[in-house]
């Protein structure tokens, strides 16, 4: 409401006047606070803006990536490029439109509130002055005495200079008071007015945009309606052939038997065979093998490089091997080797060993020329192929890392809520996480939560192998068991970051949610395990006749387990043995290992000992449910030499779990009551990759045993190079640290570098760290 002051009432000075002034200069304070707020909302409505135009562009970035991934289906990719144009286009207008607001909303409304307004704030506080000089000026004339007239006239002629100046200011108020009133409305609704035509010709202009648009839309539309058409019918005829396919008996079929020696592709032959391993356990792994350019090959995947067994058929014989246990083996033998393979069935068997001759007799029958040819052609020699190098280069890129990840079940979506492609992970946890989840772990401590990024940070073999063994879908059967028996609502993608927070701290810290059903069954006294003295005794009587247990109470350095796999050995005795470790490296007769195995799977174990057997047997879904019923990491079991979860992974052979276990805060020096920490274990056992993580952990390798022995002899007496090596360079870089004093470097690059190398292979290539133990037993 315009406020207007009466100049005549200025020159009078009166109630009424002063009354009128109040009034107004309340009006203009009122008015400054509004416009001030106002221009703060434009502000943030601006800076908003800008985000989503910023999302926008990434989500249009994403439309294009999609459409070169499509480029093989013409359709799907000139449909999204043209979309992602268009939609393009609708973010950069809706740039232009918070650049118009900026100028007409927020610039010129600020600019009348810091000028006009600021001039009649100073206009003002002239007023103000000039009136209290006045006042003055008035309470003085009234006081001087009548019979002095010389301070009579000069009291008068100071009241006629204040109030000849009181009028000319408080003119000069009045009108910037009135052209104020009179400006404000001018100024609002002209920026009003240019911000709503900013609007209207934004949306002209998309209006128009998709005016164009529209008749391709309608097109697609027509021409997706013919491909649900031909997509149904499609689906018609290969239900009809699975239908024809599926009556057929195939109780007799077997693989094509067929060899082709002038196949275009140069493939004689190829199917799955069963190949003994050179190794001291003989086992035996299942590949695909070939019989292509004069050479036998074999790959465990597709992508895989071929491993050759034999570069030159024509220097090699094959022959029938009936004097091993396996059926339908036959045996290829070079001049340097020969490789034992097994066939699935009998028809089989000949059908490779036809093969084989025919591709024999047919290199012997190729001119020199020719073969020189074939064997340039041919794959590289045996020892240049590495399986897994390129893998294991695609494991160290982030990228490789989320899409392995994210194939996990219920990866592909955020652990707490459900948002999809999430980008980060809680590597003790096992989970993935969206980015705003992932700063609400990171606020709970890393004793909690350790998060890292799956496409940002260099992603360690034994790491991805620890996420993949758990995964979201497992992580929330235990730690949201009673989500829905409690009646909680989980979080959605779009709830507010406070919700989100009282839920996972609920969640990961309270454990609101975790089912509380263990340690039902009490502890012993001592704190050992639940298994029966009966048992107990048996287990130590066994011991004495093991003939294998050696001086350290742990198995040989001959027998070997790790994470790749099965391991066996070549004779009867040994394979028994090496199935039948106990958690304290001791001989189990069969009906004590089932009797253990029931009390290891029962759900009424304490947390502690459910942890302690979990570590044994690999099971990480079994460990982190005890975690997430209260379970000490370093829990000790009295009963069984003191020994600790930690230990106990060492014993079962699993790199991955004793990841898992240091993840979570395991102590990688404590000792049993033998001094022997897990560290020494690992050298005892042979276990080189579990060496090379405790070195990188900070295991002390100058702990001594009970017979005085730390773990660089007891390598040496287990003449295991890769564990000796992997020890005497750690102990030479920590005396370069300590000679380089407090700022040494913590170690140089080519130590570093070795360890990478050793943590790769016993993640990767684990077969690779037996070549010494396989030497030592083809000697003996």
């Amino acid at each position: 409401m315009k406020m207007t002051v009466d100049f005549e009432e200025c020159l009078k000075d009166s109630p009424r006047f002063r009354a009128a002034l109040e009034e107004v200069e309340g009006d203009v304070t009122e008015l400054e606070l509004k416009l001030d707020k106002l221009v703060k909302l434009c502000i943030a409505m601006i800076d908003t803006g800008k985000a989503f135009c910023a999302a926008n562009n990434q989500f249009m970035n994403g439309i294009r990536d999609l459409a070169q991934y499509s480029s093989k289906d013409v359709l799907v990719e000139n449909s999204l490029m043209k979309f992602s144009e268009t939609l393009q286009e609708m973010t950069n207008y809706h740039t232009i439109l918070f650049d118009q607001t900026q100028r007409s909303i927020k610039a010129q409304l600020q600019t009348f509130v810091k000028e006009d307004i600021r001039k009649f704030k100073d206009a003002k506080k002239q007023f103000e002055k000039v009136s209290e000089e006045k006042e003055n000026a008035l309470v003085k004339n009234a006081q001087v005495q009548r019979n002095k007239q010389h301070e009579v006239e000069e009291a008068t002629n100071i009241l006629t200079a204040t109030r000849k100046c009181f009028r000319h200011i408080a003119l000069d108020y009045v009108l910037q008071m009135n052209v104020l009133q009179s400006k404000r409305r001018s100024e609002i609704l002209k920026s009003m007015l240019s911000f709503m035509y900013a609007h209207l010709t934004f949306f002209h202009q998309g209006y128009d945009l998709f005016s164009e648009l529209g008749p391709y839309m309608k097109d697609l539309g027509a021409q997706l309606d013919r491909l649900a058409v031909d997509a149904a019918k499609e689906k018609r005829d290969m239900e009809q052939k699975h239908s024809t396919i599926q009556q057929k008996d195939f109780s007799s079929d077997d693989t094509k038997l067929e060899y082709n020696v002038d196949a275009a592709n140069g493939i004689v032959m190829e199917g799955y065979l069963f190949k003994r391993a050179s190794n001291a356990f003989k086992t035996w792994n299942r590949r695909w093998f070939s019989i292509q350019n004069n050479q036998l090959v074999y790959q465990k995947k597709f992508k895989d490089n071929p491993t050759v067994v034999v570069e030159d058929l024509r220097l090699c014989t094959v022959k029938h091997c009936e004097d091993i246990e396996r059926r339908f083996c036959f045996e290829v033998v070079s001049p340097t080797k020969s490789c034992m393979l097994q066939a699935d069935s009998e028809k089989l068997r000949q059908a490779w060993i036809k093969a084989v001759q025919t591709s024999i007799a047919t290199a012997y029958r190729e001119k020199g020329d020719e073969s020189e040819k074939q064997e340039k052609k041919s794959f590289p020699s045996a020892g240049s192929l590495e399986p897994g190098s390129e893998s294991k280069e695609k494991l160290l890129k982030g990228e490789s890392a989320l899409q392995r990840v994210q194939c996990i079940a219920g990866n592909a979506s955020c652990c707490d809520c459900g948002l999809a492609d999430p980008r980060w992970a809680s590597i003790n946890l096992g989970i993935t996480l969206c980015i705003e989840c992932s700063g609400i772990h990171r606020s709970l401590g890393v004793h909690f939560s350790k998060v890292r990024s799956l496409t940002l940070d260099t992603w360690e073999p034994e790491l991805l192998k620890l996420m993949c063994e758990l995964g979201n879908d497992v992580i929330n059967r235990i730690y949201e068991a009673k989500v829905e028996k409690m009646g909680v609502k989980k979080p959605q993608p779009s709830s507010q970051r406070q919700e989100k927070e009282a839920y996972i701290r609920a969640k990961y810290v309270e454990r609101k949610f975790v089912a509380r059903h263990l340690a039902s069954v009490p502890l012993p006294e001592d704190g050992a395990s639940a298994v029966p003295q009966h048992q107990e005794e048996k287990r130590h009587s066994s011991s004495e006749r093991s003939p294998q247990a050696d001086k350290h109470g742990a198995t040989s350095p001959k027998v070997r387990s790790n994470d790749s796999g099965i391991q066996q050995s070549a004779d009867d005795s040994r394979e028994h043995l090496a199935s039948t470790i106990s958690a304290n490296s001791l001989y189990e007769p069969e009906g004590e290992k089932q009797e253990a195995s029931v009390l290891c799977d029962s759900k009424q174990l304490p947390p502690g000992l459910q942890l302690y057997r979990a570590a044994y047997k690999k099971n990480l879904p079994d460990m982190a449910e005890a975690l997430a019923h209260g379970a000490e990491v370093n829990w000790v079991n009295i009963a069984e030499n003191k020994s600790t979860p930690l230990i106990q992974a060492v014993l079962g052979g699993s790199l991955v779990t004793c990841e898992f276990l240091l993840q979570n805060g395991a102590n990688v020096n404590h000792r049993d009551v033998k001094g022997r920490g897990p560290l020494h274990h690992a050298t005892v056992l042979g276990h080189t990759g579990q060496v090379c993580l405790f070195l990188k952990r900070g295991a002390n390798q100058h702990a001594t045993d009970e017979e005085g022995k730390d773990p660089l002899s007891i390598a040496v007496d287990a003449a295991n190079a890769d564990i000796v090596t992997l020890l005497r360079l750690a102990k030479m870089n920590e005396e370069m640290r300590e000679s380089e004093g407090l700022c040494g470097q913590p170690g140089d690059e080519i130590y570093q570098d070795i360890f990478r190398d050793f943590s790769q292979m016993a993640s990767n290539n684990p077969e690779k760290l037996n070549r010494f133990q396989q030497s030592d037993s083809q000697k003996s």
